[in-house]
């Protein structure tokens, strides 16, 4: 199984802002969609909370001690152990929150990051990256729109 970080930040690591995403840029989100149609996508109660029922046509586990009931459109797991021990011999994508990539970031098998040509202030961060640990396999800059930004594939090495 190849363990996937999936991400969107800032310049300055920032993710998110009172658990949302602080900006919106046309555009951004695309390689999110490409890549996760048909696929299990974990990620944290408050991540799926702001996203709700948007990620139709993916596996979605949530990673939550305070959900319980699970639903046609998720799964509900304590623990993010239990998340990937749900998941059989695939690309498995972590798409959030601060916690979950913070917790996730040593077993990350794969980056897919899209860094914004912006500062913007937030509250929840993305970890910092061991570029010692990683080297890039792709990227691809859009230089137009409302805030200019870079797509990168990060493999472990």
């Amino acid at each position: 199984m190849i363990i996937s970080h999936i991400v969107a930040i800032a310049k300055n690591y920032v993710i998110g802002k009172d658990n949302d995403i602080p900006w919106r840029v046309p555009g951004e989100q695309l390689r999110f969609k490409e890549l996760t149609m048909g696929k299990t996508v974990i990620m944290g109660r408050k991540t799926y909370e702001s996203l709700g029922n948007k990620l139709k046509g993916r596996n979605i586990i949530v990673v939550s001690n305070t959900m319980d009931d699970n639903s046609d459109l998720y799964k509900v797991v304590k623990s993010i152990h239990e998340a990937l021990e749900m998941v059989d011999g695939e690309e498995v994508f972590i798409a959030g929150g601060g916690q979950l990539y913070k917790d996730t970031i040593d077993i990350a098998d794969r980056i897919y990051i899209t860094i914004l040509d912006e500062e913007i202030d937030g509250t929840i961060f993305y970890p910092k990256l061991d570029s010692n640990k990683y080297h890039t396999t792709y990227k691809k800059h859009v230089p137009e729109g409302i805030i200019p930004y870079t797509y990168y594939t990060y493999e472990r090495k």
